[in-house]
């Protein structure tokens, strides 16, 4: 066997062990398959500066550039052990055993590990074992003339690549979509009012008053979305409380309902970035459920929890505040889809979503900052977490005709209001735009400057003012509540 040829059998063998382990994990339990364990890992060792750089730079493309690197790693270990093989047979078998063994200890470490995990990436190593010393028997036992060497090398790589576009497609199957039929949801005792008429309908370009849920943004940790069933999902509610409880899907949807319109913001959304999106939210009070549990005197923390793990530490004097954080069931009136933390996620008006927007929930643990920390506060982000006053620029952008036209955009100070946006063109005055309606303190404003737009390159900057009517300009990025702030800026092109 040429090195060629050595080197695409342990391509063939990789991407064949790889399909084995994502399809039995696909059978087994999804959390548990290689890519998506090893994944997960990688996510959870990473550190934060490399965590926020893929949020602001990848976006919601992240999680998919993950899987393919990983793939990417095995397929080229898989190509050096098939090429090391040819002077020493073992080491085709030593590197299956560590790449198993990487990826079942990923599995095992897992929160939501089964007794089973082991099994997919174990199954991985020795398909992948399995293969290659096929192939290094097949070469030994066959001699081909060099005109037949071509077609060989040309199955092999197909072979290859065929069961390694598997396997990626075996890591997302299922993934997302839409919730399970036959959920039904209650009417809210306390609905919100009439959603008002947005600018859209008159300003072309601004950011629509209501987010489409095809539309918001996802930023969280989990590489795989969960898939959980209602029937068996619980809620617990434990700790520092005098009268701990758990809640059924079934129990859940009997307590009383509030409807609200709500914009959330994720803290590693760049000034002008995508990630921050507005809707209607259906839930149940937190604050309901914490008079039931009856909190103990000195907890100043909620650690909230969610099924694949990830934790949030929302201050328990935000959560009693009056404000109307929500364990939510719905948005936009209609079931939480997968992505969006089906079947239950926790809300927090005027909270970064890090430490006030679990998705997926299972439990809320009253406890205290000082005795539990969560996710991002391991890794050395802020426990208080109050989303900063920011504004977008929607239009104009790019290049323009000169003539009669609007700069627009949105501006959010959840929980504070915004009174009012200025904007500013080639460092010149700052001008007042004018605002759209007012759907609340937790909700964005849209607003318009009508600007006469004149030949060249032009500076267009903007800034929000919350209801204190004090500018604080929003954070760029990274950990609060220190950090780089500055306007959302742009440069426009004016034919």
């Amino acid at each position: 066997m040429t090195r060629l040829d050595s080197g695409l059998a342990g391509l063939t063998a990789a991407g064949a062990g790889l399909a084995a382990g994502q399809v039995l994990g696909a059978l087994v339990a999804p959390g548990s398959a290689p890519l998506v364990a090893v994944g997960s890992a990688v996510i959870d060792l990473a550190p934060p500066a490399l965590k926020e750089w893929a949020a602001s730079t990848l976006g919601t493309a992240d999680k998919a550039v993950l899987v393919a690197v990983v793939a990417l790693a095995v397929g080229v270990l898989g190509v050096l052990a098939g090429l090391g093989s040819r002077r020493w047979r073992p080491l085709g078998d030593l590197t299956a055993a560590l790449l198993g063994a990487t990826g079942i200890a990923a599995a095992l470490t897992r929160p939501d590990a089964g007794p089973l995990a082991f099994l997919p990436s174990l199954a991985a190593a020795l398909v992948a074992a399995g293969i290659l010393r096929w192939h290094h028997r097949r070469a030994s036992t066959l001699s081909h003339p060099p005109d037949h060497a071509g077609p060989d090398r040309r199955l092999v790589l197909t072979a290859g690549a065929g069961v390694a576009a598997a396997a990626v497609t075996a890591t997302f199957s299922g993934a997302g979509g839409r919730p399970p039929a036959g959920v039904t949801l209650p009417s809210a005792a306390t609905p919100a009012p009439p959603l008002p008429a947005g600018l859209e309908a008159t300003v072309a370009g601004v950011t629509p008053l209501r987010t489409p849920v095809k539309d918001f943004y996802r930023i969280d940790t989990a590489l795989l979305v969960p898939q959980l069933d209602p029937g068996a999902w619980r809620l617990d509610v434990t700790g520092m409380v005098a009268r701990p409880f758990s809640l059924s899907w079934d129990e859940l949807l009997a307590l009383p309902m509030i409807e609200r319109d709500i914009t959330l913001t994720c803290v590693s959304n760049e000034i002008g970035g995508p990630y921050c999106g507005s809707t209607r939210w259906t839930g149940v009070r937190v604050a309901d459920l914490l008079a039931r549990a009856q909190p103990s005197p000195g907890a100043d923390q909620v650690l909230s929890a969610s099924t694949d793990g990830f934790t949030a530490s929302t201050p328990l004097a935000v959560l009693l505040d009056g404000r109307d954080a929500m364990v939510a069931i719905a948005m936009d009136g209609r079931p939480l889809t997968p992505e969006h933390g089906f079947p239950a996620r926790l809300v927090t008006p005027g909270l970064y979503g890090y430490v006030g927007a679990t998705k997926w929930l299972t439990r809320l643990t009253v406890t205290t900052f000082a005795a539990e920390q969560a996710y991002w506060t391991t890794r050395g982000w802020a426990e208080q977490a109050p989303v900063k006053t920011a504004t977008r620029l929607d239009t104009p952008t790019g290049r323009i005709l000169a003539g009669a036209t609007v700069v627009a955009g949105v501006a959010w100070a959840t929980h504070r209001g915004v009174s009012r946006v200025q904007v500013q063109v080639d460092g010149g005055p700052w001008q007042d735009a004018r605002l759209g309606p007012d759907v609340g303190l937790d909700y964005w404003r849209q607003w318009y400057l009508p600007w006469n737009a004149t030949s060249g390159r032009h500076r267009l900057a903007a800034r929000a003012f919350d209801g204190s009517g004090v500018p604080q300009p929003a954070a760029v990025q990274g950990v609060l509540p220190d950090g780089p702030t500055g306007y959302h800026v742009v440069d426009v092109d004016v034919a």
